[in-house]
């Protein structure tokens, strides 16, 4: 006797199954997304007879608590949903920062900042640019009190090509390459 695995069909905007959708906050955006890739599937799920055959016993006069819940999850689910614009619109503000730094003689420092907000690891970024380069590559504080990734040397050009490749998710037009030179001290001699 063989069962046959069930096959779940998954949301293709929060990614869960779809009778979970109400719970990931993203509910209306999901309901259109079902709507319009498969119409049968969505009365299925959300149709007035889907709706209507969960119900045992509602009466007009006793408050019904499961409405009261439904409720509270769309005003839940309205918060998660602004808060992930929110989310969205600061990604897209945010800058990466690649700046080289001047040192002593013919030494430079590069350092990238901003890497974070799109959700990228700061110390396994720090670990495969030490890896890639051979030099030393580390994560610290700068003076604002912000984690960066510090490289001994000056590889600005190809630390931007490697994060385009490696983080898709990092718009090109939010990286900024920036060069600090050190100030030369008078010589009164």
């Amino acid at each position: 006797m063989s069962i046959a695995p069930k096959i779940v069909q998954y949301c293709g905007i929060c990614t869960m199954p779809l009778e979970y959708c109400e719970f990931s906050g993203t509910q209306e955006k999901c309901k259109l997304w079902l709507k319009e890739k498969d119409e049968k599937l969505y009365d299925e799920i959300y149709g007035v007879n889907a709706v209507t055959a969960g119900m045992e016993k509602s009466s007009l006069d006793d408050e019904n608590p499961e409405k009261k819940d439904r409720t509270i999850v769309k005003d839940k689910s309205a918060k998660l949903e602004a808060k992930l614009e929110r989310e969205i619109k600061k990604k897209m503000a945010s800058r990466v920062v690649i700046k080289r730094i001047e040192r002593t003689k013919r030494k430079s420092v590069t350092t990238i900042f901003g890497l974070e907000v799109f959700g990228v690891d700061l110390k396994k970024a720090a670990k495969m640019f030490a890896n890639r380069f051979a030099c030393g590559s580390s994560v610290a504080k700068n003076n604002q009190g912000q984690d960066e990734i510090v490289v001994q040397g000056d590889f600005s050009d190809e630390l931007y090509k490697i994060i385009l490749t490696n983080w898709p998710n990092v718009p090109e037009e939010n990286i900024d390459r920036v060069e600090e030179k050190k100030k030369k001290k008078g010589s009164d001699s």
